[in-house]
């Protein structure tokens, strides 16, 4: 006798044995109890979540022959039940709409509706992936469906209910079936490896029901793989084995070298789960689903319902939640998403992985704008470890800003050995003394204002210092300098240094070098753009101590 696979034989037989769509079921059973049932039906999911397997159990209710009207129970032994189940009854016309997507396949049924069932109540077509017929095909059933016979039934199943022309869908009751969570899943096969006699361990049921992603079709399906391997009993080291699950406790030990901020263990335990031979692709899922678990765990508690894990998974998940914050969790699982795309159709997906999880291992060095702000403020805070907080960018690189091992210093970057001041003296300064001293100006402007600034200044030269007000003159080619020394509120910060130096108030004046030289008067910073929300970020004093502190300046504004 040839052998059934374990996703036909143990289909559900009547609406109670459906698993994880009893909403469904109990709605349709309602409609047959009250006699309401429906011309015509739109049954929506994901695979293998049970839509062509009530449509079935809808078509046995209407037409079992042990009973004199419909029936929420139908025998399942009577000759329409059991023709059904086997998909060969002459009033249930099963259509694979992937093949018979023509309008003359459609002009056929319709003629062929006409005409009374053989046996039966009702004639029921079921169509499945119905998302598949050409237009021409769909236009062709609106009037049927609108007023078909009334001893016709319409069932449509499909995977992509966006592809269904809307004048479809308005003559249809839409049934949208969700996904079968884990935890039914695993009931599930327990109760099938039960009925086949087949030991297995049980951690295994649980890992194999969340791979199963929802669908019971595809639980059953990885349940037979297993089967037909010959080992008993069943194992989780058969789902690494012979179906590509990653090694739990490999991917739980990478996420605690990452909590561990260890960029040596990170790399090795990469390396330890690419040899059992998992593409990168399966590591960026896997860190998906248990980060996910972690960040479920470390907001609700250890013994919340939301995860599906056992005891000692628990504990595991418990222990590695305590080195991350949920902020952290968030931004890794959101950049990991988007990762799992890069390395998909990258050529060097290897790399492109080890430098993500890196940067997840290492991102305490990254400064964040909380401690940036009370750091630059003179505030005492202390630095709290957040795994790959986002970090700040300079417009210099796209690369976060980077700091030591050691406790951040006030400036984002280490300074050289501030030079002496200046001499000073109480007459003011004239213009040939600015110019002698102009490069240790530039020192201390760097060492005071940051490098930022002071390679900014370096593309100037004293003109004049007339009055009070000191003229730069910029280069040709410095016009993108000029313009970020008048932004970002640097220009206040220099004169309000230059005045201190010189003991007397200095107002700069920048100008390029072939610009005709104007009445001395003071130069307002101005925005690059007139735009009010751009003014009003570039005044914000909490923004201008974060671009200060960054030698950053605005490039783009960007509204939510």
């Amino acid at each position: 006798m040839a052998y059934t696979v374990l996703a036909r034989k143990y289909r559900s037989q009547t609406f109670d044995d459906v698993i994880g769509q009893d909403p469904i079921s109990q709605t349709l059973k309602n409609a047959i109890k009250t006699g309401r049932v429906a011309h015509a039906y739109l049954f929506t999911g994901t695979r293998g979540v049970g839509k062509t397997t009530i449509a079935r159990v809808l078509a046995k209710a209407l037409n079992c022959l042990a009973f004199s009207e419909p029936t929420t129970e139908p025998c399942c032994k009577c000759d329409s039940c059991l023709a059904v189940n086997v998909g060969e009854d002459i009033d249930v016309i099963e259509i694979d709409g992937a093949t018979n997507n023509g309008v003359e396949q459609v002009r056929e049924l319709r003629q062929n509706a006409i005409y009374r069932p053989a046996r039966a109540r009702f004639k029921i077509y079921i169509i499945d992936e119905v998302h598949m017929l050409s237009v021409s095909a769909f236009n062709a059933l609106l009037k049927i469906l609108e007023e078909p016979p009334s001893h016709v039934k319409f069932i449509f199943a499909t995977t992509e209910p966006n592809k269904v022309i809307a004048t479809i869908q308005s003559r249809c009751q839409r049934f949208d079936f969700s996904n079968i969570g884990p935890a039914a899943i695993a009931g599930q096969l327990k109760l099938v490896l039960k009925q086949e006699k087949i030991k297995y361990e049980e951690d295994l049921v649980l890992p194999l029901a969340r791979m199963a992603n929802g669908s019971m079709r595809d639980g059953l399906s990885l349940l037979d793989r297993l089967i037909s391997t010959g080992v008993e009993p069943l194992s989780v080291s058969l789902l690494e084995q012979f179906l590509g699950q990653p090694n739990s406790e490999k991917i739980w030990n990478l996420i605690g070298q990452i909590g561990d901020g260890d960029s040596a263990g990170t790399l090795a335990a990469i390396e330890g789960l690419i040899n059992t031979g998992i593409s990168e692709v399966q590591v960026v899922d896997s860190l998906i689903d248990y980060m996910r678990d972690l960040m479920v765990i470390k907001s609700t508690g250890p013994d919340s319902q939301l995860v599906i894990l056992n005891d000692q998974q628990r504990k595991r998940a418990g222990e590695l939640a305590e080195k991350f914050d949920v902020a952290a969790l968030i931004y890794n699982i959101a950049a990991l998403e988007k990762l799992r795309w890069a390395v998909k159709n990258s050529d060097t997906s290897r790399a492109l992985l080890e430098a993500s999880l890196l940067r997840f291992a290492l991102s305490e060095h990254f400064l964040n704008v909380d401690e940036l702000i009370s750091r630059l403020k003179g505030g005492s805070a202390t630095i709290v470890k957040k795994k790959a907080q986002r970090a700040i960018n300079s417009p210099r690189s796209p690369e976060p800003l980077a700091t030591s091992h050691e406790p951040l210093a006030t400036s984002p970057e280490p300074r050289a050995t501030s030079p002496e001041p200046l001499a000073t003296s109480p007459e003011p300064p004239d213009i040939q003394s600015i110019r002698d001293n102009w490069q240790s100006i530039l020192r201390l402007i760097t060492t005071r204002l940051g490098p930022g600034t002071g390679g900014l200044l370096s593309s100037a030269v004293p003109a004049r210092f007339e009055d009070g007000v000191l003229t730069l003159e910029f280069g040709p080619s410095a016009q993108v300098q000029r313009r970020m020394c008048e932004g970002n509120g640097r220009l206040e910060l220099i004169q309000t240094l230059l005045s201190e130096q010189f003991s007397t108030p200095v107002t700069l004046k920048l100008k390029m070098g072939a610009e005709e030289q104007t009445a001395a008067r003071p130069v307002v910073a101005k925005p690059r753009t007139s735009s009010r929300k751009r003014n009003e970020l570039i005044n914000d004093p909490a923004v201008k101590t974060v671009l200060l502190g960054l030698d950053a300046t605005i490039t783009n504004v960007e509204e939510d």
